[in-house]
């Protein structure tokens, strides 16, 4: 592909990859803090997998839509009623998007297959759900540190601090203590092994 194809092409893997990177990063932040799992890339390359595969169906689907639209539109010559009533005119510019549909597709096929890539998805996921409750917590100790006689609401939403700290703060670093000592095990296991 070269041109306005390629560039479309890499475009919408782009967005595509992008999608499917938050939607993971989403995966880990409520596998990981909300339901108190361990972070297990093998998991979350699964994950990465499947997003990937739902987004690739999504640009088949696209393409069978316009082409689809485009035998529709051949031979038709009147003036369109509306937006999506394609005519003859429009035949070049279906075929190539639904070009351009499928070259997303088939590029997020073999992304599918590309283990590095999958990992290298689910790394960069790893470090946005981290960045994201870091942000949190910065946020949240610039709040909850100031001084009780600076805060004219401290005593009305202390109660919701000390639950936010119980619920989230605690089990987050829970999770993080846990996955550090699986990390460590394992790493002894594997010296042993050596």
């Amino acid at each position: 592909m070269v041109g306005r194809t390629a560039d479309a092409v890499a475009e919408g893997v782009a967005i595509a990859t992008a999608a499917a990177r938050l939607a993971v990063k989403n995966h880990i932040l409520i596998g990981t803090i909300a339901e108190g799992g361990i972070f297990d890339t093998g998991k979350y390359v699964a994950d990465a997998r499947e997003a990937l595969r739902a987004m690739a169906e999504e640009s088949e689907e696209v393409e069978r839509n316009l082409t689809e639209l485009r035998k529709r539109a051949r031979g038709r010559h009147s003036d369109p009623s509306g937006t999506h009533d394609y005519r003859d005119r429009d035949v070049r510019n279906l075929r190539r998007r639904a070009k351009q549909s499928h070259g997303v597709a088939t590029k997020l096929r073999e992304l599918m297959e590309d283990d590095a890539a999958l990992r290298a998805m689910v790394e960069e996921a790893r470090e946005a759900a981290w960045a994201d409750v870091r942000h949190n917590l910065d946020r949240r100790l610039r709040v909850e540190g100031m001084r009780p006689d600076q805060d004219p609401d401290y005593d009305r939403m202390r109660e919701a601090r000390m639950q936010a700290l119980r619920l989230v703060d605690l089990q987050a670093l829970s999770s993080l203590q846990r996955a550090k000592a699986k990390r460590r095990k394992r790493q002894k296991e594997s010296d042993r092994a050596s």
